[in-house]
This record gives structure tokens, sequence and C-alpha cells, in this order.
């Protein structure tokens, strides 16, 4: 056997083991661990695509294995944001609740509050359900204005707030106007009297209802003895002298 060859032998077989080596670590050794950077660039670039989903998981992985890194918070943020662009507007608003507990005096919270006030609009569905989420929306809503008056959102939580007590007045109207067409009168007055009281903002829903209230009245008084006509009259006196 030739001596060079037997020369460059153990250079061989030591290249070739450093090549195995590789190749098993490649394979069968865990793969690093994308950074928090990474994670955040790849949750904004599917967020640019309008992949909200795949979006949502980046910025999970980097909550969950980066808790303290500074790009955490933006995570968070944006979590919520592609929860709301997929329209998943329940977790929309537990993401964003859950920043606000964690980062109560952060930049973004203005921001994140009025996301809270939007995730509880979105939710509405049609004026015979219950509008627990169009109720606890203008809580936020009102919490940017008092808390953020000089803010960019505080002029749009005044129209949203407007939006939504118009939805809360309609609601309140369908059931009075169901009281009123199965001739339930007392009901339909005390609902009616309800809408004019509470809904001075909204002129003509008010006015609606102070017109149906007044012929609920008379319809309800029908039905009652001497003694409860009279007790009703007392409040319809209150009713009519608040009205004038």
């Amino acid at each position: 056997m030739p001596k060079t060859f037997l020369r460059i032998l153990p250079i061989v077989l030591l290249a070739a083991t450093l090549s195995g080596c590789g190749l098993i670590d490649y394979y069968f050794l865990p793969r690093p661990e994308d950074t928090a950077q990474e994670l955040y660039e790849a949750g904004a670039d599917a967020m640019s695509q309008g992949e909200y989903s795949d979006a949502a998981e980046y910025f999970m992985k980097l909550k969950d294995n980066y808790p303290f890194s500074p790009f955490t918070p933006k995570a968070e943020v944006g979590l919520g944001d592609a929860y709301f662009l997929d329209d998943k507007f329940m977790l929309a608003a537990d993401a964003y609740k859950e920043f606000e507990a964690l980062h109560p005096v952060h930049d973004d919270i203005p921001y994140v509050l009025f996301q809270v006030g939007m995730s509880n609009f979105k939710q509405f569905e049609s004026i015979d359900r219950r509008q627990d989420n169009i109720k606890e929306g203008i809580e936020y809503f009102q919490r940017v204005i008092d808390a953020f008056p000089e803010s960019d959102y505080a002029a749009q939580a005044k129209e949203y707030i407007h939006k939504s007590r118009r939805i809360l007045a309609e609601h309140e109207v369908f059931i009075a106007d169901f009281y009123w067409r199965t001739k339930k009168y007392g009901p339909a007055w005390s609902r009616y009297k309800y809408i004019v009281e509470n809904f001075p903002d909204l002129p003509d829903i008010q006015e609606y209802a102070r017109k149906r209230a007044e012929y609920s009245y008379y319809e309800h008084q029908k039905t009652l003895s001497e003694e409860e006509r009279m007790r009703l009259q007392d409040s319809w006196y209150k009713f009519v002298r608040d009205w004038l």
C-alpha cells in the first residue's frame, strides 16, 4: 500500500467521522428554538399575509416561551389583533384583557381598552338576543374616554357608545313591542317608560316609546281595580311631569 495513502487515511477517516456526527446531529438532535425576535417577525409577516391563525400561533409561542422578552408585549397585543382580524372576537377580548392585567400602564393601553370594546361590539348578532356584550363594550369605551380623553381612540369610543346605546334602546323596544302585540299592556307600559327615562340621547326612539307608553297606560288601566288605578296614576303623573 502506498505510503502516501497511509498518511492521508487518518485524515479521511476523521473527516468521515465528523461528517457522520453532523448528519446524526441534524436528524436526531432537537432543532434550536426560534428566538423571540424570530417568532415576532414570523407572526408579523403572517399578519401582513392575512394568515391570522398562523400569526396567533407564533405570538402564543413567543408569549409562552419568552415571557420576559421585550418582544412579548408586542406579541400579546398582536395575539389579540390576530384573533380580532380572524373574527374570533371572544378570544380577542380575552387576549386584550390579559394584556391590560399584565401591563396596566403600557403605552398601548388606550388602544387595548378600545379593542376590548370593539371585540364586544362585534359580537352583536340581533336585537332579540341578550345584549351583555354591548353593555360591556360601553363600559370599556367609557374607560377610554375617562382615562385617555386626548387619545386618538376617545372620539371613536364616543361614536361607538352612541351606536351601542341605540342597540340597547332597540332591544328594549323589541321587548316592549312584544308585550304590546300580545296585549300585555302593564309590562309594555313599564318597558316603554324605561326607554323614555333612560334614552334621552335618542329622541326618535324616545318619542316612539312615549306615545306607546301613553296608549299602554290607558289600556292597562282598564284591567285594574279602582285601588290599583289610583296607585298607578301616581306613577303616571310623575312620568308626565318629568316628560314635560
